[in-house]
């Protein structure tokens, strides 16, 4: 396992659209390994590959209920909907309002090739849809409603 570089708003990378993982073989899960010690590195909640530089159909998401993995992940229902700050990896220190479903399913596939379906809510909700938006090379500030503002610093 290692960390991984991550990209930043203005590397081209992050707006294109990713390729459907074709090999479930232990490359894939090499990446899934770093992309997961690069988020928790960095105190994300999740992270598409694109934000490491991969052009693939992959996600690692971890809102504080254990590591969650997705490959070719797509979003087959939502209800509800929710507004609250979000925030990026891939765009330090800044947060804006975006308004997401407060409920989602997301048919997708695990390291093994196995199909997985995952429901999530309120902040597992917002994480699927924004790491699953970065697949498509579509950034939250695409979505802000509003200014972007200063992220407030978690030290006291």
């Amino acid at each position: 396992m290692a960390l991984r570089q991550l990209r930043t708003q203005e590397d081209d990378v992050l707006r294109k659209k990713c390729k459907e993982v074709k090999a479930f073989d232990e490359k894939l899960g090499q990446l899934l390994d770093d992309m997961a010690d690069t988020m928790y590195n960095y105190n994300g909640v999740g992270l598409a590959a694109p934000q490491v530089g991969i052009l693939k159909r992959a996600v690692v998401i971890d809102v504080g209920e254990g590591l969650v993995e997705l490959i070719n992940p797509v979003i087959t229902d939502v209800k509800g909907t929710q507004t609250g700050d979000e925030g990026c990896l891939s765009v330090p220190g800044l947060v804006g309002q975006v308004t997401r479903p407060q409920w989602v399913k997301v048919e997708c596939f695990t390291r093994e090739g196995d199909k997985m379906i995952l429901e999530g809510e309120d902040l597992m909700a917002r994480a699927l849809c924004h790491e699953i938006d970065h697949l498509d090379g579509v950034l939250y500030t695409d979505k802000v409603e509003g200014e972007l503002m200063e992220a407030e610093s978690e030290e006291e």
